[in-house]
């Protein structure tokens, strides 16, 4: 029972973080949200908002790295382009454009007395690159350029993710993703 609630907690602040922003979530609203019984978040995180933060972030990154590490099996470097993307693209609409990327929006709010927070967020990217690259460079693009793809699709999604909510449409997105696209086809195609 308490390692669901646990969960539960996690869970829930990763999508809270998503809407409102580190700043903008509280305890409150994480047992509100998850159903957990009210003193057991000071139970789980006896070192505050800070740890289910880092935790919520860690959940987030792995969620979605699990999801790129499925799609780049089929070694088609667009089609991991598109994968990466059509969970973000499937969020925004489905939220209506208020849900974004929870590890940004702790990174953009962390401050010096948390460095914990920056680190889970560089971690999370980190493996999304780290993940990407492989999938790249099994589709046949060289390790030295699917690295820096890699690193070119997390910021230019999480970029156009941005825009996209700052325009209520996913078009930012749709383009982004086309030219990455082009991009790995290239990329292999040069190889």
């Amino acid at each position: 029972m308490g390692t669901d609630s646990r969960e539960r907690m996690v869970r829930s602040a990763a999508y809270l973080f998503r809407e409102r922003g580190y700043s903008g979530t509280g305890f409150r609203d994480v047992i509100t949200h998850s159903g957990a019984p009210r003193g057991s978040i000071y139970h789980h995180f006896p070192g505050g908002k800070v740890q289910l933060a880092e935790e919520a972030v860690r959940y987030a990154g792995e969620f979605l790295n699990a999801g790129i590490a499925a799609a780049v099996e089929g070694g088609d470097a667009a089609s991991a382009v598109d994968a990466f993307v059509g969970w973000w693209r499937q969020v925004l609409i489905k939220s209506e454009f208020r849900a974004g990327c929870p590890v940004v929006a702790v990174t953009v709010e962390s401050h010096e007395d948390a460095p914990q927070l920056a680190a889970a967020a560089a971690a999370a990217f980190g493996r999304w690159q780290d993940t990407l690259a492989t999938g790249l460079g099994n589709a046949g693009v060289p390790d030295a350029r699917a690295g820096r793809l890699a690193t070119m699709i997390v910021a230019a999604v999480e970029g156009a993710t941005v825009m996209c909510r700052a325009r209520r449409d996913v078009a930012p997105l749709d383009e982004v993703v086309a030219e990455l696209k082009d991009l790995a086809r290239a990329a292999v195609a040069g190889a």
